[in-house]
């Protein structure tokens, strides 16, 4: 099976090329970069849909950022996810691919609604305005491979994951969300011998984090069945923790052990957005267990340092 994964550069797009040879050893991946494939320009993407027809499209490119980034460009990243969706997820139907997988984001959905939130909750009530421009381009991508799967007999399924957290995170960029931020700040403490690190807000909104290994598992495992799925699925841990008790955990897993602080004039987002998993499992999914995601934090946390490592002697003049 022939695949065009987007976003192969990305943390999600880097877990599956990483573990496709052992989990589908029958997909052949083709990851076009940046450089080579402008996923916001319609007529490139038709030109490479028409020199490399595929079996399917795994579509994981997407403009991301946290809070701050998005607050400060609500439009950048409405417009941005707009076309690219409409460029790759259209363009593969025009082009006759019969499979594709869009990754939405658990900001989909309503803003302090019922927990644990289900599939049909999507659009029931208005959503989190700290992230309403992303939030809204992966509703409409949904609603785009619904409406071809529906006209045109196609297997188009939106997977619907919680925050991802993993090796290849943005860690301490403007791209961060939450734990890959809360890795970023602690590593730096520990580096500087700090013994302070700041909390956004009062550290109380509860979140649900996967590892994007573990879901870099299920996209591959579920390409040959998409038909099978239903239009809309959530795939997530099915737990939630605290903001500070996720800076409590990186904390551990670092070995720091300075206290935190928080910044009350910060924004906190949404209050709580744990998702049901009950149809992915019914379907054969495995939420990670409690020990596999804190053994998941802990590999994020050495790959952060050792990044963090890499830049200071890069600084220094070593190669």
């Amino acid at each position: 099976m022939r695949v065009l994964l987007t976003g192969g550069s990305g943390m999600l797009g880097g877990a599956i090329r990483r573990l496709a040879l052992d989990v589908a050893p029958g997909v052949a991946l083709l990851a076009p970069s940046r450089a080579d494939l402008d996923l916001t320009d319609r007529a490139a993407v038709a030109g490479w849909y028409a020199a490399n027809p595929v079996d399917a499209v795994i579509h994981a490119a997407a403009r991301v950022g946290g809070i701050q980034a998005n607050i400060d460009d609500p439009a950048g990243f409405l417009l941005h996810n707009l076309r690219m969706n409409d460029a790759v997820i259209a363009g593969a139907a025009a082009a006759g691919v019969p499979r594709l997988v869009f990754l939405g984001s658990s900001c989909m959905y309503p803003r302090d609604h019922r927990q644990p939130l289900v599939e049909e909750d999507v659009l029931a009530a208005p959503l989190e305005p700290t992230n309403e421009g992303y939030a809204l381009a992966k509703i409409t991508g949904a609603r785009l491979c619904d409406y071809l799967s529906r006209q045109h007999g196609l297997a188009y399924r939106t997977l619907i994951p919680p925050n991802l957290f993993g090796t290849g995170d943005h860690f301490g960029s403007a791209a961060s969300h939450l734990l890959a931020a809360a890795i970023a700040k602690v590593v730096a403490a520990q580096a500087a011998g700090g013994d302070e690190v700041e909390i956004w807000g009062s550290g109380t909104a509860r979140r649900e984090f996967l590892d994007a290994d573990h879901l870099a598992r299920f996209v591959l495992t579920a390409l040959p069945g998409l038909d099978r799925l239903p239009p809309v699925l959530n795939v997530g841990a099915e737990v939630d923790h605290s903001v500070n008790d996720y800076y409590r955990m990186v904390a551990e897993a670092a070995g720091w052990h300075g206290r935190f602080t928080h910044d009350l004039t910060r924004p906190e987002g949404m209050r709580a957005k744990l998702m049901s998993s009950a149809r992915a499992r019914a379907l054969g999914y495995a939420p990670p267990t409690e020990a596999e995601t804190r053994a998941a934090i802990a590999a994020a946390v050495a790959a952060c340092r050792e990044g963090a490592e890499t830049r200071v002697a890069r600084g220094r003049g070593a190669t």
